[in-house]
């Protein structure tokens, strides 16, 4: 079945209301900077910087007294309507859309976390059992695939199929971090999803650290 999964940078102003559309999946929101007062189902609460929230349900959402930056992913069947958000003292833009194919038989979860490498870190070879959208926070960092470099800037987004080997420098001259939303086979619920392609990479030294805030089964979008 054909789904997709889009990438939207939120801003908004103190105190300012952002409005959504009414959605048809779930959504994931990540906190850059400030702070969002949020309320879904029967949860109420208020999100900072470096925090995370998902829902399937309604979402209603505002920002604190700061200016607040938020990355907002949204997950529905293909074709699902923009998501742009609204609302005086906002600013709302799609940053990536990438399309996933996914087996209705199989259970599945949703994963936000956060990346963070050292000054001239690097990712080894590897793929994910999985795809996902990621947004460059800070830093830089080279994405090597088979065929391509591509080099990110703070808040440029790329998706990663999953099976695809790539490989990731981050700039020498800071540290560097990244946010994603990843859609999993739901049997890796608490664990990796990494693969080393080359053998002789398992053991050496990792210098990736990761900050999980999402690990949860999902229901695919009807």
């Amino acid at each position: 079945m054909n789904y997709q999964l889009s990438l939207y940078k939120d801003e908004a102003t103190p105190q300012a209301k952002i409005q959504l559309p009414e959605g048809n999946g779930v959504r994931a929101i990540y906190v850059i900077h400030g702070s969002l007062r949020v309320r879904a189902g029967n949860f109420s609460g208020v999100l900072g910087g470096n925090s995370a929230f998902h829902t399937s349900d309604e979402l209603h959402i505002s920002a604190g007294h700061l200016v607040t930056w938020a990355l907002r992913w949204e997950f529905s069947r293909a074709g699902g309507a923009d998501a742009t958000a609204a609302g005086e003292g906002v600013t709302s833009r799609k940053l990536l859309t990438a399309d996933m194919q996914l087996d209705t038989a199989r259970e599945y979860l949703l994963r936000c976390d956060r990346v963070d490498f050292p000054p001239d870190g690097e990712a080894l070879t590897h793929t994910h059992r999985g795809g996902g959208i990621r947004c460059l926070l800070m830093g830089g960092i080279d994405i090597h695939t088979q065929i391509t470099v591509h080099r990110y800037a703070p808040l440029e987004p790329w998706y990663e199929a999953g099976p695809d080997p790539v490989y990731a420098k981050a700039a020498p001259a800071a540290a560097t971090g990244f946010a994603r939303v990843m859609i999993l086979p739901r049997e890796l619920l608490g664990k990796s999803s990494i693969t080393y392609v080359n053998a002789e990479d398992l053991n050496k030294p990792k210098n990736q650290k990761y900050q999980v805030f999402i690990d949860t089964p999902i229901t695919l979008p009807a």
